[in-house]
């Protein structure tokens, strides 16, 4: 077997592409209108899966807004999605910046939790060796959940 994708359904498109390209750095690679069946697919991979050359195809995260409204409920109960990350201070420091709110901050340099607008939970990882604890985020408290 091997890994492909994992799908979350989005309410709205706009607002989630803003979040997973824009604040969070993915790529969108590919999108698929199904009128017949009246949604959207919409797939995305981290930069570094994009940029590898001639790697074999890495796992991606789909979209689907389905184009008719459905009440979805909190997304605790799909888990998370884990990404590893050159620095976790500066992506923390970015998504706070975008307007992004740090659920679970990386005290401990290694680890952060944020959500998507659709209350997806996405950990963050430090690529490596954790980071040396250091402050803002050695003080800040959890917010939310995650």
């Amino acid at each position: 077997m091997k890994y492909l994708h994992t799908m979350v359904r989005v309410k709205d498109v706009e607002e989630s592409l803003d979040f997973y390209v824009n604040k969070m750095g993915m790529v969108e690679t590919r999108r698929v209108d199904v009128e017949a069946g009246r949604f959207t697919l919409i797939f995305l991979a981290g930069t570094a899966d994009v940029d590898r050359a001639n790697a074999e195809k890495s796992p991606e995260l789909e979209l689907t807004y389905n184009w008719d409204p459905e009440d979805y409920d909190s997304g605790r109960n799909f888990g998370h999605l884990a990404y590893t990350v050159d620095n976790i201070y500066e992506t923390c420091q970015r998504l706070m910046d975008a307007g992004v709110v740090i659920n679970r901050p990386p005290r401990d340099g290694r680890m952060a939790f944020v959500k998507s607008p659709d209350n997806i939970s996405f950990e963050l990882l430090q690529e490596g060796d954790a980071l040396e604890p250091a402050e803002p985020w050695l003080s800040m408290e959890n917010t939310g959940t995650w």
